[in-house]
């Protein structure tokens, strides 16, 4: 489990596409000793290492766990880098909040609300504690500071909800960039003071029909079939990662039944889905991105 890893700082716009450009060119530009990073990349050292931790956490980049650790494009980080390395689509924000809602090891707070949190409507306060406690069942010698979990809960809120709406005007220019994951729209307001927030669910049409159809490979790579159940309410599920009820799933599984991928059965008592596709997960991503060209 791993917390606070972000420095305080959300995803600026811009970021992810300034980390992957110099990964590109010196897979060690985090780490090395004959270019100062903050140089090279123009941010802070606080900045520097939040960045770091970002391509991690949303799936563009790995690190080795011994020796230099110099950074790599994943899979979906060299389709991104190919394809959208300005960070403009919506498919891509669809793949960023999917990895970064499941990685359970890099981003456990987010995998926590997204996964474990039941509660649709929340302070921080239920927050922090429903936290506390889901540490304590992994691990009862986890020790981590309350400090950490109100970073965690502020950088979360930040990430989905635009400053300007929450009224915070006095920052500087630097700080009042928004997350580019804002525009899914997963958490909201619902007290006028603002300290009762609420999860909402993505609009439909941002998630696009091969988008989906990836991130049901990737929760269940091995299976031929699987429950509705599973896909809306299963740990690291596109249900969770994107709040989603039962009548939007539908209408995405619809899509892709229209498309020949899978075939939903809902008649004698089942509720599944079978997978039809020939495609890996990495594939559908790829034909989402040769879609877009076309456009």
């Amino acid at each position: 489990m791993k917390f606070r890893g972000h420095e305080t700082f959300f995803i600026r716009k811009g970021w992810l596409t300034k980390g992957m450009k110099y990964v590109k060119r010196h897979p060690d530009v985090f780490v090395s000793k004959e270019e100062k990073p903050m140089d090279v990349l123009g941010i802070g050292s606080n900045m520097v290492k939040s960045l770091r931790y970002w391509m991690q956490a949303v799936g563009i980049t790995k690190e080795p766990t011994h020796g230099k650790r110099t950074q790599q494009f994943t899979p979906l980080g060299e389709l991104i880098y190919r394809y959208d390395r300005y960070i403009e689509e919506q498919g891509t924000l669809s793949l960023l909040q999917y990895e970064l809602s499941s990685n359970q090891e890099e981003a456990t707070a987010w995998y926590f609300f997204f996964n474990e949190f039941q509660m649709l409507e929340f302070t921080r306060d239920d927050f922090i504690r429903g936290l506390k406690n889901y540490v304590l069942m992994q691990n009862e010698e986890t020790s981590v500071a309350d400090r950490s979990y109100q970073d965690d809960f502020s950088c979360i809120i930040n990430t989905y909800i635009p400053r300007i709406k929450g009224g915070r005007l006095q920052f500087s220019p630097e700080n009042n960039i928004a997350c580019p994951l804002g525009e899914l729209g997963l958490i909201d307001y619902v007290s006028q003071d603002r300290t009762i927030y609420r999860k909402t669910m993505v609009q439909p049409q941002m998630l696009s029909p091969y988008i989906a159809l990836a991130m049901i490979l990737l929760q269940h790579d091995d299976n031929t079939e699987v429950s509705l159940e599973s896909l809306l309410h299963a740990p690291k599920s596109i249900g969770r990662a994107f709040n989603l009820d039962m009548t939007t799933l539908m209408q995405l599984l619809k899509q892709l039944e229209q498309l020949g991928e899978v075939e939903v059965v809902r008649t004698a008592g089942l509720d599944v889905v079978h997978i039809m596709t020939e495609y890996t997960a990495q594939e559908c991503i790829e034909q989402y991105y040769q879609d877009v060209l076309k456009e």
